[in-house]
């Protein structure tokens, strides 16, 4: 049991994943086979892109996006500091180095266009978007500053499956798209992932690469397929379960219902928080459709934060950070350029307060998170 009264998420979970995962055990086949490629089919078709590949989490999604484009030692890649360290790291596995770029502003946390724009040198091979909370990028902007550079786009649409700009979703922009479906995220299944592109070319090196360079997979030789196998590039395992996928197209089925939901108590939230001194919203009228993965809020600098978060859990509420920005951890500090400061990003991550969010979250429970906040504000 949660030692929340209302905890930061959680997952819309029912009987119908119990005989999804019931009927894997039952058929006693678990590893990568026939209900992936069902779920991978049922995902491409819902974002209305040709290649989609799952994967054992997003990590490993970034990570085959880098190693797909060619990018290695000697490259950069631009990205944002205001993420999970996975995105930059997915640079770092791949031996090429991340070049930071600041967030817009405090009303629009995802990255800059203008700062891409000034980050780029003769060595950048690469722009690696985030699509923060849900709220997608100005992906018209960056693809063409990608365009213009010749360089690639990768998507970090973990907190964005369903979000869209100007009709077309998240994900689907760049060269390729990654999305998480982690424990907290709006289509979860615990771990997994799932990777997608639209070229032909870059889908089959995800296809050699996500299982060891095989030409050949475990189900086609169990299936009398293939007898034997070569290998034909360097390769990993970041191979998924029959489990996860069968949980991801329940997920997938429940995904727009759930997004709509999320939307309703996010503009719940706005309103009931608006008159609250001290307490900023981001993204108010942002463009396009946001997929409302989480509810930042910016506390006022006079505000402490510490005990903010300390009065919420004292009245049984979870809260978070998204996130500790990436270029002041120990490790990633050497990355850092000094001449290249992110004022913004320093700034809002001092500032940032994630609240709860999640399909099965109350109006009630808002107004008891509200509640909590005026004492704190106005005590």
């Amino acid at each position: 049991m949660s030692q929340w009264n209302i905890p930061l998420f959680d997952s819309d979970y029912d009987q119908s994943e119990i005989d999804a995962v019931v009927r894997v055990l039952q058929s006693r086949w678990l590893t990568m086979g026939e209900l992936t490629r069902q779920f991978e089919i049922q995902f491409c078709h819902y974002l209305h892109v040709k290649h989609g590949f799952a994967v054992s989490n997003c990590t490993t999604a970034l990570h085959l996006a880098n190693v797909g484009l060619g990018i290695g030692p000697g490259d950069e890649v631009i990205v944002p500091s205001l993420t999970f360290v996975a995105s930059v790291n997915s640079v770092l596995y791949a031996g090429a180095t991340p070049i930071f770029a600041d967030i817009v502003s405090e009303d629009d946390l995802t990255i800059s266009p203008d700062d891409i724009e000034r980050k780029i040198t003769p060595r950048t091979k690469a722009i690696l978007v985030v699509h923060y909370a849900g709220y997608p990028c100005h992906m018209d902007e960056i693809m063409a500053i990608a365009q213009k550079h010749r360089l690639a786009v990768i998507e970090d649409a973990a907190h964005a499956p369903g979000a869209k700009l100007n009709g077309t979703f998240c994900g689907s922009f760049g060269d390729y798209g990654c999305f998480s479906f982690f424990s907290n995220k709006n289509l979860a299944t615990g771990e997994g992932g799932m990777i997608v592109t639209n070229r032909d070319d870059l889908a089959e090196k995800i296809r050699l690469a996500r299982s060891h360079g095989m030409t050949s997979l475990t189900l086609d030789r169990y299936k009398g397929h293939s007898y034997t196998y070569d290998v034909v590039a360097l390769g990993y395992n970041y191979r998924p379960t029959e489990i996860t996928s069968a949980l991801g197209m329940v997920q997938l089925g429940k995904l727009d219902a759930n997004n709509k939901m999320r939307q309703q108590l996010c503009h719940y939230y706005r309103e009931q928080l608006a008159d609250i001194p001290g307490i900023k919203i981001p993204f108010a009228n942002h463009p396009g459709i946001s997929s409302y993965h989480i509810f930042p809020i910016l506390l006022n600098p006079k505000l402490d934060r510490t005990r903010f978060m300390d009065f919420l859990k004292q009245h049984g509420i979870q809260t978070s950070i998204h996130y500790p920005p990436v270029h002041r951890f120990t490790y990633h500090q050497k990355f850092y350029q000094a001449h290249h400061p992110l004022p913004i990003t320093d700034e809002i991550a001092q500032r940032e307060v994630t609240l709860p969010l999640y399909p099965n979250l109350s109006f009630d429970q808002i107004d008891y998170i509200v509640d909590v906040i005026k004492k704190f504000v106005l005590e």
